[in-house]
């Protein structure tokens, strides 16, 4: 028995030193190699303790000035990397110049900043462009960006976050791509190819950052940064392959996550820094703390700053993002013995190496090109893309008797808190977006209807405390009004009597969700339901637009409305692309990349889970003694992943396999045709999944495991073939040997997770 669990083991290994040789093959480059040897060694310890610290510039800046005094000196002695956070291109330029021109060794600094979904021009929050499905639109939306921050000096950005999350409690759902690994895999390379290009000394790409290594979006109760716990096949098999897919991809650098994984913090944990990171993954560039993650390792109970700053450098970190504790302890750890230099030297290097990358030691300057600056940012080009790319983010969830698109010759009543509303289009972390510029709903529908009235209706909460938790006073747009609620109501019926159509924008407000943003309670706000009661009321047809970051518990709202479109937060153009879609210019053509619950009672939840050995046997969701269901609640969410109406309708054939019984590396074809069958032209998403029937150890009810979206003119049909091969089989097995078994697969092909057609087929070894 130890012999045969020997050598799997043994096997892999050498498969992982395989991996690792070949990686770094790849990357070596003599010139930069001997150009960043002759560097070094020239360098003191100080300075190459210094080049591990990332910070933004302490104290106040007064006009004129690129940084204070004090930052100044610690850029003069080498004390600094990169810089976090600075913005202004004649700000990025002098600081740059400073470090090329009057410290000692004249090494330039990176500037990183949050370039999450956009730069000037925001795109539709992270959640919202998965919901595409589309790999070209969400790889030119990084593209768009990388163009743009490096017109303006940026040349790091802290994007993709890549943390699988089933917990819509948790506010950074919205920075991510939702719930299944396969998808998210996907969204990973395209990001980074969207970012970095195909020559990061190119003056038009940055460096990416894959984040938050590891499993940050798995927090004990939806609490961001809480503990995270979870066994190494739950890891390998659905939250690593997003981070994995980045690196494979070229990613340049990494940012460790502020949960603990197995009991270590992920700063300092060297499994996951070092063994998988670099030895199993061969990854090559370097890692980053996220925000003072490595001071936060004293709250975790590893001991004080010294100590926690020699776990992380010895784990594998190689820069600490503003906590300085590597700057303030690491030299008096060398000369105690604590830490080698070696790790120093291997850090530094790391970090000089994407500097010489980013061309950075021939040109300092590079992305300080003023004629890129004044006529590459924020386009009217760029605008014009992120407004289509929108159009394909929105999902339609409902739209009972056609109610959507609105005929042009119909009086709208526009109501809601988020109608009118610039602050809350943009979402969630867009800092170098300016909402002054962002299209509200009321703009969008004012250029493409003429019988519009508005009303605002409610406030998007009244309680007070969350809106003060989530920023929602802070801006004049959004703060409560200065009419009672009642008042804010009675305008509303008033205005809506003499509409032919309600149209109701409501939801969260955007700080309502990202980071440090996590939710008990995921319901719309009961002050905007009154208001959608007081409209159904009404007896007209009733339009929703819901703005989220996050899958809600929508029972109180969806039965009361006649369509509902999710048009989640959709950047710079977000009242022009809503405007599209409901007046018919453009079909809505997104699906869900999470579940969205029937109560927060039934979270984390996703579609990928496995059985129990006491299933629930009816499909109707009643209660089953005995069985893995709830008193008060059927299993089933609200609505599944992958799910997404159309303005049209589509017919899908059964379809047909190329074979029933396969051997070793033979590949099965899955045909099936889609037949536009409504009066629309459309776009729609067909989904594969896969079974693994029989498995040793248990595995999901289905996985995707391919997708292709297509578009079809009213009256067309199209034949989707997928193409399937034992890797797509492949799991991580109880040795994490990743393998596929012999046995019974169900394919499964459709427009949702839930909305399937099934064949059976025998794949032996």
């Amino acid at each position: 028995m130890l012999k045969r669990t020997q050598a799997p083991i043994c096997f892999l290994l050498f498969l992982i030193g395989i991996n690792f040789q070949v990686a770094y093959a790849q990357s070596s480059n003599p010139k930069m190699e001997a150009f960043i040897d002759n560097l070094m060694a020239k360098m003191t310890l100080d300075e190459k303790i210094g080049q591990l610290n990332l910070t933004s510039p302490p104290g106040d800046i007064k006009t004129g000035e690129a940084v204070n005094a004090d930052a100044e000196k610690g850029i003069r002695e080498g004390k600094l990397g990169a810089v976090l956070n600075m913005t202004g291109f004649e700000r990025i330029r002098k600081t740059q110049e400073i470090a090329v021109s009057k410290s000692r060794m004249k090494i330039p600094l990176i500037f990183g900043l949050d370039v999450i979904h956009g730069y000037k021009t925001t795109f539709p929050i992270p959640l919202a462009l998965s919901a595409t499905w589309d790999m070209k639109l969400i790889q030119r939306s990084a593209q768009i960006a990388a163009s743009e921050a490096s017109a303006d000096g940026i040349n790091w950005t802290f994007s993709p976050m890549l943390d699988i999350s089933r917990d819509p409690r948790w506010g950074r759902v919205a920075e991510g791509n939702g719930e299944d690994p396969y998808l998210a895999s996907e969204i990973a390379k395209a990001m980074v190819k969207g970012y970095q290009g195909d020559d990061l000394a190119a003056n038009n790409t940055i460096l990416s950052c894959v984040k938050h290594f590891a499993l940050y979006g798995a927090p004990d109760a939806g609490r961001d940064y809480n503990t995270v716990d979870m066994s190494r096949l739950r890891m390998y098999n659905e939250y690593f392959p997003p981070y994995k897919a980045a690196i494979a991809a070229g990613a340049a650098t990494v940012m460790t996550s502020f949960n603990e994984v197995d009991g270590v913090p992920s700063s300092a944990n060297k499994w996951l820094m070092t063994d998988v990171l670099r030895n199993q993954w061969g990854f090559n560039g370097f890692v980053v703390t996220d925000f003072t993650a490595i001071h936060e390792m004293i709250d975790h109970g590893l001991g004080d700053r010294q100590e926690v700053a020699t776990l992380a450098i010895k784990a594998g970190t190689d820069m600490d993002m503003v906590g300085e504790d590597y700057l303030l302890t690491l030299k008096k750890s060398v000369e105690e013995g604590k830490v080698a230099e070696d790790d120093i030297n291997k850090a530094c290097r790391r970090i000089l190496e994407a500097k010489y990358k980013l061309g950075l030691f021939e040109d300092p300057y590079r992305y300080l090109d003023g004629a890129r600056q004044k006529t590459e940012i924020f386009t009217s080009n760029n605008r014009n893309e992120a407004r289509q790319i929108a159009t394909k983010s929105f999902v339609l969830m409902k739209n009972e008797k056609d109610v959507l698109p609105i005929k042009s010759d119909k009086t709208i009543a526009l109501i809601g808190p988020l109608a009118d509303n610039k602050e809350n289009m943009l979402g969630t972390w867009s800092v170098a977006g300016e909402s002054k510029y962002a299209v509200t709903v009321l703009e969008g529908f004012k250029k493409q209807s003429d019988k519009l009235l508005y009303a605002k209706g409610a406030n998007i909460t009244e309680d007070l405390a969350l809106a003060k938790n989530s920023y929602v006073v802070d801006a004049a747009a959004t703060s409560v009004s200065k009419e009672t609620p009642q008042q804010l109501l009675d305008e509303a019926i008033a205005t809506a009597k003499k509409a032919d159509v309600i149209v109701l924008a409501l939801g969260e407000a955007s700080e309502m969700t990202g980071e440090s943003a996590s939710r008990t309670d995921i319901t719309v706000p009961e002050n905007q339901i009154v208001l959608l009661n007081a409209m159904r009321a009404l007896n007209k047809p009733l339009v929703v637009l819901l703005f989220t970051g996050r899958a809600l518990d929508l029972t109180n709202l969806v039965d009361e409305t006649d369509a509902l479109l999710n048009v989640w937060f959709a950047g710079s153009e977000a009242g022009n692309a809503i405007a599209d879609v409901v007046f018919g210019k453009a079909n809505p053509s997104g699906k869900l990349t999470a579940t969205f619950p029937r109560s927060v009672g039934q979270v984390p939840i996703a579609y990928n889970h496995k059985n129990t050995g006491r299933p629930i046997k009816n499909k109707q969701g009643n209660f089953e003694k005995y069985r893995s269901n709830y008193l008060d609640q059927r299993n089933e969410p609200l609505f599944p992943f992958g799910f997404g109406l159309s303005y049209t309708q589509f017919d899908y054939s059964d379809f047909k396999l190329s074979a029933d019984s396969l051997k070793a590396d033979a590949s099965l074809t899955a045909s099936i045709t889609v037949k536009n069958t409504g009066k629309y032209d459309g776009e729609e998403v067909v989904q594969l999944y896969i079974r693994d029937v029989v498995g040793s150890i248990t595995r999901p009810v289905k996985e995707l495991k391919g997708f292709q979206k297509i578009a079809l003119k009213s009256g067309e049909s199209k034949q989707v073939n997928f193409n399937i091969t034992p890797e797509l089989l492949k799991f991580y097995n109880a040795d994490l040997k990743f393998d596929w078994e012999s046995g019974a697969f169900d394919i499964m092909i459709g427009a949702n997770s839930d909305d399937l057609k099934t064949k059976r087929v025998i794949w032996e070894k």
